[in-house]
Protein backbone atom coordinates (compact mmCIF):
# COMPACT_ATOMS: atom_id res chain seq x y z
CA UNK A 1 0.00 0.00 0.00
CA UNK A 2 1.45 3.33 -1.01
CA UNK A 3 2.06 5.95 1.58
CA UNK A 4 -0.26 8.83 0.90
CA UNK A 5 0.99 12.32 1.46
CA UNK A 6 -1.36 15.01 2.57
CA UNK A 7 -0.51 18.62 1.93
CA UNK A 8 -1.94 21.06 4.44
CA UNK A 9 -2.19 24.46 2.90
CA UNK A 10 -1.36 27.37 5.11
CA UNK A 11 -4.20 29.72 5.90
CA UNK A 12 -3.29 33.24 4.89
CA UNK A 13 -3.43 36.03 7.49
CA UNK A 14 -6.27 37.54 5.46
CA UNK A 15 -8.34 34.36 5.90
CA UNK A 16 -7.59 34.20 9.62
CA UNK A 17 -8.78 37.76 10.20
CA UNK A 18 -11.94 37.05 8.21
CA UNK A 19 -12.91 34.51 10.88
CA UNK A 20 -12.66 37.20 13.56
CA UNK A 21 -14.69 39.64 11.45
CA UNK A 22 -17.42 37.03 11.13
CA UNK A 23 -17.40 36.38 14.88
CA UNK A 24 -17.53 40.12 15.59
CA UNK A 25 -20.58 40.59 13.35
CA UNK A 26 -22.42 37.80 15.14
CA UNK A 27 -21.56 39.29 18.55
CA UNK A 28 -22.60 42.80 17.51
CA UNK A 29 -25.90 41.53 16.14
CA UNK A 30 -26.80 39.47 19.19
CA UNK A 31 -25.88 42.26 21.60
CA UNK A 32 -27.90 44.86 19.68
CA UNK A 33 -31.02 42.77 19.14
CA UNK A 34 -31.32 40.44 22.14
CA UNK A 35 -33.52 42.86 24.11
CA UNK A 36 -36.00 43.61 21.33
CA UNK A 37 -39.70 43.02 21.92
CA UNK A 38 -41.31 40.42 19.63
CA UNK A 39 -40.43 41.51 16.10
CA UNK A 40 -41.76 41.13 12.56
CA UNK A 41 -39.29 41.14 9.69
CA UNK A 42 -40.48 42.87 6.53
CA UNK A 43 -38.90 42.43 3.10
CA UNK A 44 -39.60 44.07 -0.24
CA UNK A 45 -38.17 46.00 -3.14
CA UNK A 46 -35.53 48.65 -2.54
CA UNK A 47 -36.81 50.35 -5.71
CA UNK A 48 -40.29 51.30 -4.47
CA UNK A 49 -40.76 55.06 -4.25
CA UNK A 50 -42.75 57.21 -1.80
CA UNK A 51 -46.28 57.34 -3.11
CA UNK A 52 -46.10 53.91 -4.74
CA UNK A 53 -48.82 51.45 -3.74
CA UNK A 54 -46.61 49.06 -1.81
CA UNK A 55 -44.52 51.81 -0.23
CA UNK A 56 -47.71 53.29 1.20
CA UNK A 57 -48.99 49.92 2.42
CA UNK A 58 -45.64 49.00 4.01
CA UNK A 59 -45.65 52.36 5.82
CA UNK A 60 -49.13 51.66 7.19
CA UNK A 61 -48.22 48.12 8.21
CA UNK A 62 -45.08 49.25 10.04
CA UNK A 63 -47.14 51.73 12.01
CA UNK A 64 -49.85 49.21 12.90
CA UNK A 65 -47.34 46.63 14.07
CA UNK A 66 -45.55 49.23 16.21
CA UNK A 67 -48.83 50.30 17.81
CA UNK A 68 -49.37 46.68 18.80
CA UNK A 69 -46.02 46.64 20.60
CA UNK A 70 -44.19 44.70 17.90
CA UNK A 71 -40.76 45.73 16.65
CA UNK A 72 -40.24 46.05 12.91
CA UNK A 73 -37.05 44.69 11.33
CA UNK A 74 -36.04 45.44 7.74
CA UNK A 75 -32.91 45.37 5.64
CA UNK A 76 -32.50 49.05 6.47
CA UNK A 77 -32.42 50.26 2.89
CA UNK A 78 -34.74 52.34 0.71
CA UNK A 79 -38.07 51.39 -0.84
CA UNK A 80 -40.34 49.01 1.06
CA UNK A 81 -37.72 48.71 3.79
CA UNK A 82 -37.70 52.46 4.33
CA UNK A 83 -41.50 52.59 4.30
CA UNK A 84 -41.89 49.88 6.96
CA UNK A 85 -39.23 51.51 9.14
CA UNK A 86 -40.88 54.90 8.65
CA UNK A 87 -44.26 53.62 9.81
CA UNK A 88 -42.78 52.02 12.92
CA UNK A 89 -40.53 54.98 13.67
CA UNK A 90 -43.32 57.55 13.40
CA UNK A 91 -45.53 55.37 15.61
CA UNK A 92 -42.71 55.52 18.19
CA UNK A 93 -42.03 51.81 17.99
CA UNK A 94 -38.80 49.88 17.70
CA UNK A 95 -37.62 50.32 14.12
CA UNK A 96 -34.66 48.14 13.23
CA UNK A 97 -32.51 48.37 10.11
CA UNK A 98 -30.02 45.62 9.31
CA UNK A 99 -28.08 47.19 6.50
CA UNK A 100 -25.75 45.37 4.11
CA UNK A 101 -22.63 46.94 2.63
CA UNK A 102 -23.11 47.01 -1.15
CA UNK A 103 -21.36 48.95 -3.91
CA UNK A 104 -24.71 50.31 -5.14
CA UNK A 105 -28.39 50.76 -4.26
CA UNK A 106 -28.25 50.14 -0.53
CA UNK A 107 -27.77 52.78 2.12
CA UNK A 108 -29.33 53.05 5.56
CA UNK A 109 -32.64 54.87 5.60
CA UNK A 110 -33.21 57.59 8.26
CA UNK A 111 -36.13 55.89 10.03
CA UNK A 112 -34.40 53.45 12.38
CA UNK A 113 -33.70 53.70 16.08
CA UNK A 114 -31.71 50.45 16.11
CA UNK A 115 -29.37 49.76 13.22
CA UNK A 116 -26.42 47.62 12.24
CA UNK A 117 -24.31 47.33 9.13
CA UNK A 118 -23.22 43.91 7.91
CA UNK A 119 -20.46 42.85 5.59
CA UNK A 120 -21.74 39.29 5.22
CA UNK A 121 -25.17 38.37 3.88
CA UNK A 122 -25.35 35.08 5.78
CA UNK A 123 -24.89 36.73 9.20
CA UNK A 124 -27.55 39.30 8.37
CA UNK A 125 -29.91 36.47 7.39
CA UNK A 126 -29.39 34.79 10.75
CA UNK A 127 -30.41 38.01 12.50
CA UNK A 128 -33.53 38.37 10.37
CA UNK A 129 -34.69 34.90 11.38
CA UNK A 130 -33.43 34.73 14.95
CA UNK A 131 -35.36 37.74 16.23
CA UNK A 132 -38.56 37.42 14.16
CA UNK A 133 -41.90 35.91 15.11
CA UNK A 134 -42.92 36.17 11.46
CA UNK A 135 -42.01 37.38 7.98
CA UNK A 136 -43.96 39.69 5.70
CA UNK A 137 -42.79 39.60 2.10
CA UNK A 138 -43.80 42.53 -0.10
CA UNK A 139 -43.21 42.52 -3.86
CA UNK A 140 -39.52 42.61 -4.64
CA UNK A 141 -36.68 41.27 -6.72
CA UNK A 142 -33.95 38.66 -6.35
CA UNK A 143 -33.00 39.67 -2.80
CA UNK A 144 -36.61 39.45 -1.65
CA UNK A 145 -36.99 36.02 -3.29
CA UNK A 146 -33.79 34.88 -1.63
CA UNK A 147 -35.12 35.76 1.83
CA UNK A 148 -38.51 34.20 1.07
CA UNK A 149 -37.17 30.85 -0.08
CA UNK A 150 -34.56 30.75 2.67
CA UNK A 151 -37.35 31.03 5.25
CA UNK A 152 -39.54 28.44 3.48
CA UNK A 153 -36.62 26.01 3.32
CA UNK A 154 -35.68 26.45 6.99
CA UNK A 155 -39.29 25.85 8.05
CA UNK A 156 -39.79 22.93 5.66
CA UNK A 157 -36.66 21.17 6.95
CA UNK A 158 -37.41 21.88 10.64
CA UNK A 159 -34.23 23.90 11.02
CA UNK A 160 -36.21 26.65 12.73
CA UNK A 161 -39.43 26.74 14.69
CA UNK A 162 -42.23 27.40 12.18
CA UNK A 163 -43.48 30.97 12.03
CA UNK A 164 -45.89 32.79 9.69
CA UNK A 165 -44.61 33.75 6.26
CA UNK A 166 -47.04 36.18 4.68
CA UNK A 167 -46.84 37.20 1.03
CA UNK A 168 -48.38 40.65 0.80
CA UNK A 169 -49.96 41.55 -2.55
CA UNK A 170 -51.93 38.76 -4.18
CA UNK A 171 -51.68 40.24 -7.68
CA UNK A 172 -47.88 40.27 -7.56
CA UNK A 173 -47.54 36.82 -6.02
CA UNK A 174 -50.22 35.02 -8.05
CA UNK A 175 -47.82 33.73 -10.69
CA UNK A 176 -45.42 32.33 -8.13
CA UNK A 177 -48.22 30.72 -6.12
CA UNK A 178 -49.62 29.16 -9.31
CA UNK A 179 -46.19 27.74 -10.14
CA UNK A 180 -45.74 26.35 -6.62
CA UNK A 181 -49.16 24.69 -6.68
CA UNK A 182 -49.37 23.53 -10.28
CA UNK A 183 -45.74 22.81 -11.08
CA UNK A 184 -43.83 22.08 -7.88
CA UNK A 185 -46.65 20.38 -6.00
CA UNK A 186 -48.14 18.60 -9.00
CA UNK A 187 -44.67 17.39 -9.91
CA UNK A 188 -44.16 16.02 -6.38
CA UNK A 189 -41.23 18.36 -5.82
CA UNK A 190 -42.78 19.47 -2.52
CA UNK A 191 -45.28 17.83 -0.17
CA UNK A 192 -48.91 18.98 0.15
CA UNK A 193 -48.27 20.30 3.66
CA UNK A 194 -45.46 22.52 2.35
CA UNK A 195 -48.03 24.73 0.63
CA UNK A 196 -49.38 25.71 4.04
CA UNK A 197 -46.06 27.25 5.09
CA UNK A 198 -47.00 30.59 3.55
CA UNK A 199 -50.12 32.75 3.36
CA UNK A 200 -51.13 35.34 0.77
CA UNK A 201 -53.08 38.47 1.70
CA UNK A 202 -53.84 42.05 0.72
CA UNK A 203 -55.01 43.02 4.20
CA UNK A 204 -52.92 44.94 6.72
CA UNK A 205 -55.34 43.94 9.46
CA UNK A 206 -54.96 40.26 8.55
CA UNK A 207 -51.17 40.54 8.87
CA UNK A 208 -51.45 42.26 12.25
CA UNK A 209 -53.83 39.57 13.53
CA UNK A 210 -51.58 36.77 12.32
CA UNK A 211 -48.58 38.27 14.09
CA UNK A 212 -50.56 39.03 17.24
CA UNK A 213 -51.66 35.40 17.39
CA UNK A 214 -48.05 34.28 17.01
CA UNK A 215 -46.41 36.48 19.61
CA UNK A 216 -45.19 34.70 22.76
Amino acid sequence: MKNEQYVIEKISPEESWRIFRIMAEFVDGIEALSNLPPAVTIFGSARAKPGDKYYTLADKLGGELARQGLAVITGGGPGVMEAANKGAFEARGQSVGLNIELPFEQKLNPYTNVNLSFRYFFIRKVMFVKYAIGYVIFPGGFGTMDELFEALTLIQTDKIKPFPVVLFGSEYWSGLVDWVENTMLEGSMISPEDRSIFTVTDSIQAVVEIMQNTRP
